[in-house]
């Protein structure tokens, strides 16, 4: 290499192979003359694991949503929350996939349902905190003007819960969408096919699962960031700005 090329360092080749490999076909030594790579096979399998994603965290909400809420609105079940967010961050993910493959065998249900496991823990873990340290008074008060208990949840702890949820499930979703490169392991190609395929796809295509499993992993975090102002009142937002 000569000139100005000579003078990048090695990461900046690494980089630009990968950034090559998504956007247009590479040759493959192991798939007779097969290319492989490109557009379309990137978003081929993106749009796989965007879809597996949704299933999994919609799955993980509708579990764990209703039982932070009824835990925190009764200020019971400290420990169970806590338990369970500890042990939703132990748990490692290839064994939870072995287990479940297991009993049911592999394919689109197995992987769903590991990954709804690795969302719970903090859906639920934030939901319960985030009820439980709304301020007593203002319950109180809802519940001297004659709300009932599902209206007090509704209209007073969970719109100031909001933040803490939604911190829950935005930790939920990025752990969702990187833990399902692990997709092919059950069957499913996601872009985990890039990485865990090295001897196929080269190390630009590894490096190119990676760069796009974080792009996703973004999508998702400023989608639900979005989301959040959107569902916090306006009434808190100015308290959490004037904190």
């Amino acid at each position: 290499m000569s000139g100005l090329a000579s003078l990048l360092p090695p990461a900046a080749y690494s980089f630009g192979g990968a950034f090559e490999f998504i956007f247009s076909e590479q040759a493959s030594n192991v798939t007779g003359g097969k290319k492989v790579g490109g557009i379309e096979q990137v978003l081929e399998l993106a749009a796989t694991q965007v879809q597996v994603s949704i299933l999994a965290l919609l799955l993980a909400l509708l579990i764990a949503l209703p039982i932070g809420l009824y835990f925190g609105h009764r200020g019971v079940g400290e420990l169970l929350a806590v338990g369970i967010g500890n042990a939703g961050r132990a748990v490692p993910e290839l064994a939870l996939i072995a287990l479940v493959a297991v009993v049911i065998g592999v394919g689109t249900l197995t992987l769903v349902l590991v990954l709804a496991a690795l969302g719970i823990a903090p859906i639920l873990t934030n939901t319960f905190v985030g009820i439980r340290q709304v301020d007593r008074a203002s319950v109180d008060a809802a519940r001297g003007a004659g709300m009932t208990e599902f209206q007090i949840l509704r209209k007073v702890e969970l719109p100031l819960a909001v933040p803490s949820i939604m911190q829950g499930v935005r930790g939920a979703s990025v752990n969702i969408v990187a833990t399902a490169t692990i997709a092919p392991l059950v069957g499913v190609l996601t872009l985990g096919e890039f990485i865990l395929n090295e001897n196929v796809y080269g190390s630009d295509g590894v490096l190119a699962g990676a760069i796009c499993t974080a792009v996703l992993a973004l999508i998702f975090e400023f989608g639900l960031a979005a989301l959040q102002r959107r569902l916090t009142s306006k009434g808190l937002k100015l308290q959490q700005a004037s904190a």
